[in-house]
């Protein structure tokens, strides 16, 4: 995980704003939004996780989504690219799912 990336996670756990480079941390009452570049890729709750995709669906937004998904949801779960597509792995479930903007995992 790269720097940015633990300390947009320590961020989130402690439930403080945060900014550095093109990665930022609001907090909007229980929930930990992030935003790349200006756009929300996540929002971070109590019980749930929602993914987005920013309007770009870079290498740099899934590294993210990972990241979060690593620290706050199931090590196992995760965002990838296959042929173009961006999908979503389903642990829980052993599957892979299309990943669609704001899908809720939990």
């Amino acid at each position: 995980m790269r720097v940015i990336e633990r300390k947009m996670n320590e961020a989130i756990t402690a439930s403080k704003e945060w900014r550095l480079d093109n990665t930022e941390v609001i907090n909007e009452g229980n929930v930990s939004v992030v935003k790349l570049h200006g756009n929300k890729i996540a929002e971070v709750g109590p019980t749930f996780i929602k993914l987005y995709d920013g309007g770009y669906r870079s290498n740099t937004t899934k590294s993210r989504l990972n990241a979060i998904l690593s620290v706050h949801g199931c090590n196992f779960d995760g965002v990838f690219q296959k042929k173009g597509e961006w999908f979503f792995h389903d642990s829980y479930r052993s599957i892979d799912l299309p990943f669609e903007n704001g899908m809720e995992v939990s």
